[in-house]
């Protein structure tokens, strides 16, 4: 029966069938020895087993013995009433008295249990001495040691239960805890990726598109006074959209960008300022100061995107005829400058990001520069253009590479 804990495990199981076994051997013995040994009262010896172990057989099916401790207490009390009635027909009934310890260990309140198997301890030598008609201090020594040790050994199994259920609760909270890790980490990585994935679509696929639609609006604009203008200028956009289309396979591909392979990142801007100079109305130029040295890819598809962005943005909002685009390498820092004569504007009145209309480039560069540890600085006002400076430290933090392994 379930003496110990609600839920059985199999060792609890196994311990008491144990204790059912025991009771009914004891019950059994007393029994059997009445009958050979031809004592007085052998019938009545025999009912008293046979009542005792039928209330004893009632509580492992009465489902209150285990879930009240006052039920389990009247169960108690019945047992040990049909267990005294047998103990003072037959001196053999002591021995029932050890399973008994265990039984009121288990099933009553720790207090309470230390009393009954007191109790019972008592009884038992009382009732061994009235049927030896006499009492000595061995009589004393079974049945105390018996209850000695039931007591250390439920104690003992409940103390280990107790550090059991510690632990599984632990283990549950340090599992559940890891669970909600690994959900906060996913979505962070699923919120990281999706801001990398914003970056990338609008520093390339974005920008590329917008090229191609200036450059399709020229070439509406000049088709009826000059075809030759207006096929250049088509041949111009056939050509963006074959280096968006390289550049979003590559984007998928999770590869560095095509204007990087092969070339160095100085290479890379003169190229784009060539590029942006012979598809829009605007010279722009690349000057490169400092000695250069290795950088990270990070550092090198960071600077080179937001030099598009700037670039494409210039093109497109800032009416400006010229853009300076500057690398320097400053010690343990490189640094990109682009400056234009556009009309400018005031940075404190930015337009909010807008899915129709963009405004998404300066959010994306400053993202960029501080995932490197770097600054992003935008000096502009109305009428006098605009310079955008990003410094990169050479050494960032190695937790804030993220593009160098997309």
């Amino acid at each position: 029966m379930n003496s110990a804990a609600p839920a059985l495990t199999p060792t609890t199981r196994a311990l008491a069938w144990c204790l059912h076994l025991l009771v009914i051997g004891l019950l059994s013995l007393a029994a059997v020895r009445a009958v050979t040994g031809e004592r007085p009262h052998a019938g009545w010896i025999i009912a008293a087993s046979v009542l005792c172990g039928l209330t004893y057989a009632v509580g492992p099916v009465l489902p209150g013995v285990r879930r009240s401790r006052r039920a389990a207490a009247l169960w108690l009390a019945a047992v040990g009433a049909c267990w005294t009635v047998l103990l003072a027909l037959s001196a053999d009934g002591v021995w029932v008295a050890f399973p008994l310890y265990f039984l009121q260990l288990h099933l009553l309140p720790r207090r309470a249990g230390v009393a009954a198997v007191v109790a019972t301890a008592v009884v038992a030598i009382a009732g061994f001495a009235v049927h030896q008609d006499s009492f000595s201090a061995a009589m004393a020594i079974g049945p105390a040691l018996g209850a000695a040790v039931a007591v250390a050994v439920v104690w003992g199994y409940q103390a280990l239960y107790r550090e059991s259920e510690h632990r599984r609760r632990l283990i549950e909270e340090l599992t559940a805890t890891r669970a909600d890790l690994a959900a906060a980490q996913h979505t962070a990585g699923v919120l990281a990726e999706r801001d990398r994935l914003a970056r990338e679509i609008h520093d390339t696929l974005a920008q590329g598109l917008s090229s191609i639609q200036l450059l399709l609006r020229a070439a509406e604009r000049a088709l009826p006074q000059a075809p030759q203008n207006a096929a250049r200028y088509v041949d111009q956009a056939r050509q963006a959209a074959a280096d968006n289309l390289a550049e979003a396979r590559r984007f998928v591909a999770a590869l560095t960008p095509p204007i990087l392979e092969g070339f160095t990142l100085a290479d890379a801007l003169e190229r784009l300022c060539t590029t942006t100079s012979a598809r829009h109305r605007i010279t722009a130029r690349f000057h490169l100061t400092g000695d250069p040295v290795p950088l990270t890819t990070a550092h090198e598809v960071a600077l080179l995107r937001i030099a598009q962005s700037a670039l494409a943005n210039t093109v497109r909002h800032a009416g400006a005829t010229t853009a300076e685009v500057t690398l320097s390498y400053l010690g343990d820092h490189v640094a990109l400058d682009i400056v234009d004569d556009g009309h400018g504007f005031d940075p404190t009145l930015l337009a909010a990001s807008d899915p129709e209309t963009g405004g998404f480039g300066l959010a994306v560069m400053r993202a960029r520069t501080q995932a490197l540890g770097g600054t992003l600085t935008i000096e502009s006002a109305p009428g006098r253009g605009t310079a955008l400076a990003a410094r990169l430290p050479l050494t960032p933090p190695s937790a804030t590479e993220p593009e160098a392994h997309p």
